[in-house]
């Protein structure tokens, strides 16, 4: 400054000489002085007492008159906005409509450039003001779906170091693309993205306050809400946007939340399960009644009863079809299919007496080897021989009744009224031994049917439990893989 006065004050100076003996290094101290009696001409509040009339009145000419504009002393210089938030409850998630309803404090901090006062002089370090009366950043939430429910405040706090300290709660309903592939076993995650809305980063940029750990960690101490959802935890980031000119700052912030699914293990899986199970139990009934068709059609009625009381815990969106909704479908499909067997093998059972002979093709390829594959054969074995021996004994037993020529021929020892009553009781006997004939006959091929259609009902079950055992596994691995996928990205 002295240098600057002397020549400002011997103009003979001027020359060219002395501004070749000045050096690089003395240009830039004598910046450096200028620069820093600028800055020290920006006197601290003058307070008449310590009192808050004449703290108001001094904040009055300085910064409430000024507050149409950012509080900077040069306009090419940014504001600089700290970002601080807690996440206080998370009261909702609707899968439908794709969007969070939460509950958050989001703190601001900036600096009102100049602004300083002495606490022993004003009286106090801090004074609150009405939030329209001072200039403060336009800070939004790009996620926001709906108005803020949340009660409205309207002062902020101004330190004695000219640091304004702005509080607001939000009652947010915010956009969050949801995967419920897995559910009951999902993760979400979900963002807030922080931006002034009109704001480019040459005038405001956006900083965090403190780190995100510290963030979650003081959201989960002050968090209230113990509902379906619970926070597992928060990230976040500072996009670069260094090849833009005239962008917006942002700060993104993700939040990931885990579904409690105890409740819909205990509502919907195990009683499907449970279902299920008695299903493949009812093979245990005898096919040739029709008790085993009238319990499972029980079984998928009350199956059908149980997805209509709960379709109000599934959720519902067009994103993809969840795995716990193939789970429930696949169920039902396992119980209709295994009444259609038994109506298949229940057909087979009763009118097997109308039915042709069975092919011998036939007979050697169920009765033989797939007896042989489900553990039956000795069963058909002995079967067949006691078809084999019933006709043989009673042939042989009719082959005692005597014929007729025997009865004309025996000697006369009895009336003629006895002698026409035993050539009528041997026409009967003829009748009848024919008709017995025949009713062995048809006898040997419905018992071939229904040892056919027990071998049938046999292969069947075994299948049945195949598909059960696969189906529910690769339901299983796609659950646990991915959750393992959610879990770790």
């Amino acid at each position: 400054m002295m240098i600057l006065m002397a020549f400002i004050r011997y103009p003979g100076i001027q020359d060219s000489t002395w501004f070749a003996g000045l050096t690089f290094f003395q240009l830039i101290f004598t910046c450096l002085i200028m620069q820093s009696l600028l800055l020290a001409s920006v006197a601290p509040l003058n307070c008449s007492e310590p009192t808050t009339k004449s703290l108001l009145m001094a904040i009055r000419e300085e910064v409430i008159d000024y507050s149409d504009a950012r509080p900077v002393i040069s306009l090419k210089t940014p504001t600089n906005v700290t970002v601080d938030l807690t996440l206080y409850g998370i009261l909702g998630v609707n899968e439908k409509s794709q969007v969070l309803e939460t509950y958050l404090w989001v703190r601001t901090r900036w600096q009102i450039e100049g602004l300083t006062w002495d606490p022993a002089e004003c009286g106090t370090k801090k004074i609150s003001l009405p939030r329209e009366k001072i200039w403060f950043p336009d800070i939004v939430i790009n996620e926001f779906m709906d108005e803020n429910r949340a009660p409205d405040t309207y002062y902020v706090y101004v330190t004695s170091t000219g640091q304004v300290i702005d509080g607001r709660p939000f009652h947010i309903i915010s956009s969050c693309k949801l995967d419920i592939y897995t559910f009951p076993f999902d993760f979400q995650n979900c963002t807030y993205t922080f931006n002034s809305y009109k704001h480019s980063r040459d005038d405001v940029q956006l900083f965090f306050y403190k780190p995100v750990k510290d963030i979650f960690k003081e959201s989960l101490d002050l968090m209230t809400t113990k509902g379906e959802w619970e926070l597992i935890d928060m990230l976040a980031e500072k996009p670069v946007y260094s090849f833009l000119e005239g962008a917006w700052d942002n700060l993104i912030v993700h939040i990931v939340l885990r579904r409690r699914a105890t409740l819909y293990v205990v509502n919907l899986l195990i009683p499907s399960s449970f279902l299920l199970s008695l299903d493949i139990f009812s093979f245990l009934l005898p096919p040739q009644t029709v008790d085993r068709a009238s319990f499972k059609m029980t079984l998928i009625l009350g199956y059908t009863v149980f997805l209509l009381l709960m379709n109000d815990l599934l959720p519902v969106t067009g994103n993809n079809l969840p795995l716990i909704n193939v789970f429930f479908s696949m169920c039902l499909a396992l119980m209709v299919a295994s009444l259609l067997e038994t109506i298949v093998i229940t057909n087979v059972l009763c009118g097997s007496r109308n039915f042709p002979p069975l092919p011998k093709w036939l007979k050697i390829l169920v009765l033989k080897y797939m007896a042989r594959l489900v553990c039956m054969r000795k069963s058909s074995d002995k079967h067949s021989e006691a078809n084999r021996s019933e006709p043989t004994l009673y042939k042989n037993m009719m082959t005692n009744v005597p014929k007729k020529e025997q009865v004309s021929a025996s000697p006369v020892t009895l009336s003629d009224l006895y002698l026409e009553e035993m050539k009528k009781i041997s026409t009967d006997l003829l009748a009848i031994r024919h008709h017995i004939e025949e009713h062995f006959d048809n006898d040997s091929s419905s018992d071939e049917w229904m040892v056919f259609a027990q071998v049938l009902d046999r292969l069947f079950f075994m299948l049945y439990m195949i598909f059960v055992v696969v189906s529910l596994s690769t339901i299983m691995f796609l659950w646990l893989h991915s959750y393992n996928l959610d879990k770790r990205s």
